[in-house]
């Protein structure tokens, strides 16, 4: 006989939350599906910081100073840090509307617009908010069934609204938004400073070594370890990849510590949101490029909204094949077993007695009364009256 027992399964939050995401270390790391080009950042990153670690910091930290591999290693640290923080972590998603708050929506939606008759297409699901005496229009997102805040967008690639949407950028492997932005300004400015710090020392070395050996002898030679490759080649190698990548990463430092001054987003500047032909000012900008800065780099970080390690509890039911007892007749009672023994098997919490029923007990020939006769105390109980 099966019996079906009910089971409680702990499910994380994050293992049911919509969208195209990713998440690692039950849901504490967060990213984008596509993340081969954050890898293809980590090779670059790491292997001409060790080739430089390597190779030029050793002959530059005696010939020059010990701070030179120092000083590297400090910004390889902190670069490294920045950009982990965010590519692992939530940049502001904000949550979908519960099937009961988006039927609310459409409701007030249906309210405010009316009936639209057959063959009109409807207005726009726009909300007017005021910001600093300036209006700003609130803009349905279809997909997750919410107006969404001032500065959000949705992203197409992560299939979410992301708080104060900046872009996504596949380098980190992330979207770029509220709750990371900062850490995205910093990746790119000390990796601006480390690229330049290597190459600019790269070609120190082949000028120090040149002045010694030649310039045809420094590149002739070849370190012990790899009698095959010569050392000068590695080095043309590091600088020939932070050449390509001053002219990238500088850029886009220097574009949004321009956004950064205007307390803009990359979003904003490409829409023309606040420039170009609406003309229209940006109610987020305090007219000073130090508050701007302040209030971007240096204001208070709002915590996650996705509650990604809450707990969802479901119940699953299994079905269980055994064996239940019928009745008394049928259940075998072990012979040296008490009575408050549990039977092999069972636990005692579960232990059940089975009781017969009136209808199945039979009272002895000489106890059975005839109808209308009165019962006969016996003896015993009269003793235990006295």
């Amino acid at each position: 006989m099966s019996v079906m027992v009910a089971r409680k399964k702990v499910v994380r939050k994050w293992e049911k939350l919509p969208g195209r995401n990713t998440f690692c270390c039950d849901g504490r790391i967060m990213m984008a599906r596509q993340k081969g080009i954050f890898y293809l950042t980590l090779f670059l990153i790491l292997g001409t910081c060790a080739l430089f670690f390597a190779f030029e910091c050793r002959y530059l930290a005696v010939q020059l100073s010990p701070a030179i591999p120092v000083f590297a290693a400090v910004l390889f640290l902190f670069a490294m840090a920045t950009l982990l923080r965010t590519s692992f972590s939530d940049p502001g998603v904000i949550p979908r509307a519960l099937p009961d708050e988006a039927a609310f929506i459409e409701m007030e939606i249906e309210a405010t617009n009316g009936t639209v008759p057959q063959g009109q297409r409807p207005p726009p699901r726009i909300k007017n908010f005021q910001i600093n005496n300036q209006i700003v229009k609130l803009k349905y997102c279809y997909t997750c069934k919410i107006f969404r805040p001032p500065r959000a967008s949705h992203c197409s690639i992560c299939d979410n609204c992301v708080e104060r949407f900046d872009h996504h950028c596949p380098w980190v492997g992330n979207c770029v938004g509220k709750r990371n932005y900062r850490y995205f300004y910093l990746f790119i400015l000390s990796l601006s400073l480390l690229t330049i710090y290597i190459f600019t020392f790269n070609i120190v070395y082949v000028a120090l070594k040149s002045l010694k050996i030649g310039f045809l002898n420094t590149l002739k030679e070849t370190p012990g370890t790899y009698p095959s490759m010569s050392l000068t080649v590695l080095t043309v190698l590091e600088v020939l990849i932070c050449f390509f990548t001053l002219w990238s990463v500088v850029g886009l430092t220097g574009f949004h510590t321009f956004l950064v001054a205007l307390n803009q987003t990359t979003n904003e500047d490409i829409k023309g949101s606040w420039t170009g032909k609406n003309r229209v000012q940006n109610p987020y900008s305090h007219g000073n490029i130090v508050k701007n800065c302040c209030e971007v780099l240096c204001g208070p970080l709002p915590p996650s909204v996705l509650d990604r390690r809450g707990i969802l509890q479901q119940e699953e039911s299994t079905a269980q094949e055994g064996s239940c007892p019928r009745g008394p007749s049928t259940q075998e009672t072990p012979a040296k077993q008490g009575p408050g023994q549990a039977q092999e098997g069972h636990s005692v919490l579960s232990l059940q007695v089975p009781v017969p029923s009136v209808s199945d007990t039979r009272m002895p020939e000489e106890k059975q009364r005839t109808p209308g006769e009165l019962p006969v105390p016996s003896p015993d109980a009269g003793r235990a009256e006295h």
